[in-house]
Parts: C-alpha cells; structure tokens; sequence
C-alpha cells in the first residue's frame, strides 16, 4: 500500500474508488426498470428528483474506511477488499432507506426520502434492492480472492445483516413502550449499529490475511467504536449545535426518542414525572424545556458521556490488542478518534 500521511489522504484515495464501483454495480441492465435504479442512485445522492446528475451530500463513508483500513492494517491490499467496502456501504443504505420508512421520517440529508417522493411501496423494493446488490458486490470479491475468504467474508455479512434486523425489530418495539431499560437499550445498538462496523473492521482484516486473534481484536475494537459511536450520536441528538448536526435539538425529545440519556431519566429517581410526558400522544415544543430540566436532574448526559469514555477506552485497548504494525493501524485509531470527538 501506498504511504499516507493521515487519514484525509486514505479517504480521499480510496473512498472515490467505493463509489465507482457501488456505481458499477448499479448500472441498469434493464431499460425499463430504468426508474427503479434511478430510485436507488437518488437515494445515494448521484441524481437528484428528477434524476438528472448530481452530487448530494453523503455520509462519512465510515463502513468502508473501516473495511479498507482494516485490510491495509494488517497487511493487505485495500483495492482487493473495493468490493467488500462497497457491499457494507449498500448494506448500510438499505438500511437507511427502510429505516425512514420505519421512523416515517419525510427528509434525510436535507432531501426529500425516497418513501416521501415516491411512496412506501416503491421504498421498500429501492431497500430490498440495494441488500441484494450488498451481497451481489460482496460476490465481486472473487476470483481475486480464494473461495474460502469470500465465504469467509460472507458468513461475517449474513451475521451483521442477522444482527441488524434483530436490533431494528427491538428499537421499533421500544416505541411504544415505558418499560425500555438502558440494558435493552444496549442491546438494541449492539445489533442496529454495532454489529455493522465491527463486520466492516473484521471482514477488511480477514481479507487482509489477519490471524485469528487480529481478526477477533478487530471485532472487539468495531463493537465498542460502535457502541460509544451511538451513544454519542444520542447526545448530539438532544443537546448538539443545530448548526453542525442540521437537526433542531428538540427533534427526539419531540418524537419522544428512546435514547439512552432518556432512558437512564426514565429508570431513575425522575422517572414518573418522564414518563408521564411520555405516555402523552404528543409532546409540544413548549414542553421540550421540561424534559430537557427532567433530563439534567437525573444526570443523564453525564452518565451518557461516561459510557462513551468507556466504550470508546474499550475500542482503543482492542486496537492495541490487535498488535497492527502497518501505518494503517494509526489511521485505523485516528478514524476512531475522529468519530468518537465529533460534534455532528
């Protein structure tokens, strides 16, 4: 692998090469599902409404620079795991498209949702899709690399794919539910969220040639990254600045969210006062403050930032165990860093 000064450089050598060949395995073989692929690229921000090009704001690309640093860490070649990398980014964005449907959430990255132009119908199919197209880049590994590492790679995906279903039926059962503990909580984003990065980190080493104990410190280090990496995301959601998240801070209080900091209020000393803004069908804006003075009696953002610390110390001390003597491992913990530290 090439050298790289920090982790801007990596990113901005291979991320390219992700979208070109998720782009690859996109294109329409079939004219007249031309719309339904379109669908797809839309939600991946290469055409806008009317399908005409353009280039939306996307996410991070963490899946994939965790595959692509995970391979490079231990040895390999990065450009050999493209087609891992870009299988976990679909994966992710099936995800994303059924998960609006789920939440009923109309706007995602400042655009209109694909259920929201195109009917819910149309976005569950655009979401099926895009899992098949996961497994069908995942199948592009090979011939380059032996049966036996894409299978590998395979059986690693099916149980992230297994994991984060099983977290999604658990959050959506959380809605309407009072009785939600911090350990369901914990549950719920080892599966949604956690599950995913430690199989992007994991699948990256296996193809790099990790030994087993790499691999199996790769998968503590994805786990713990994305279990602090949620929590976090629980704080920005209701105390981060509006102006680097792009949401109004009251959103999850007013979809009456099943965060963690909420949660903790929920199981503590403030709880029935909580719970009964929570069992109302609506909370209003006015009512935000409300829980906001409920929130910060029962210490939940304290307790939720020592979580993190924990969870993101466990994540490190795997990344240490793995004992990366590539560059790469450095980018590998900086990637961390840079998630763990962020404030949108």
């Amino acid at each position: 692998m090439p050298f790289f000064a920090n982790l801007s450089a990596f990113a901005a050598a291979y991320l390219p090469r992700v979208e070109q060949t998720m782009r690859a395995a996109l294109a329409s073989p079939q004219l007249a599902a031309g719309s339904h692929y379109a669908m797809m690229r839309y939600h991946l921000g290469w055409l806008d409404e009317e399908f005409r090009p353009t280039q939306a704001p996307m996410g991070k690309g963490i899946r994939p620079l965790l595959c692509l640093l995970g391979c490079a860490a231990v040895g390999g070649d990065p450009a050999t795991a493209l087609p891992a990398a870009a299988a976990l980014e679909l994966l992710h964005n099936f995800s994303l498209v059924h998960d609006d449907v789920e939440d009923n959430s109309a706007t995602r990255r400042h655009r209109p949702t694909v259920w929201a132009l195109w009917g819910q119908p149309q976005a569950i199919n655009v979401g099926d899709a895009l899992f098949v197209y996961a497994f069908r880049s995942l199948l592009d590994l090979a011939p380059a690399a032996p049966a036996a590492q894409v299978m590998d790679a395979m059986q690693r995906f099916v149980q992230a794919c297994v994991a984060l279903t099983e977290g999604q039926h658990l959050d959506m059962g959380f809605e309407t539910r009072l009785d939600v503990t911090t350990d369901d909580y914990l549950l719920m984003i080892r599966g949604k969220t956690a599950a995913l990065l430690a199989a992007s980190v994991e699948i990256g080493a296996s193809l790099g040639g990790g030994e087993p104990e790499q691999l199996a410190a790769c998968r503590r280090f994805g786990e713990a990254l994305g279990l602090a990496f949620q929590i976090q995301d629980d704080v920005l959601g209701i105390w981060g600045d509006e102006r680097l998240t792009g949401k109004s801070a009251a959103s999850d209080i007013l979809t009456r969210k099943k965060s963690l900091p909420v949660l903790h209020a929920l199981n503590g000393p403030q709880g029935a006062a909580l719970r009964e803004l929570y069992a109302r069908p609506r909370l209003t804006v006015a009512e935000a403050p409300l829980v906001l003075d409920l929130l910060a009696t029962a210490g939940a953002r304290p307790y939720a930032a020592s979580l993190v610390e924990m969870y993101s110390a466990s994540a490190l001390q795997a990344l240490d165990d793995a004992r990366l003597t590539s560059p790469a491992g450095d980018l590998l913990r900086d990637l961390a860093l840079q998630l763990l530290n962020r404030q949108a």
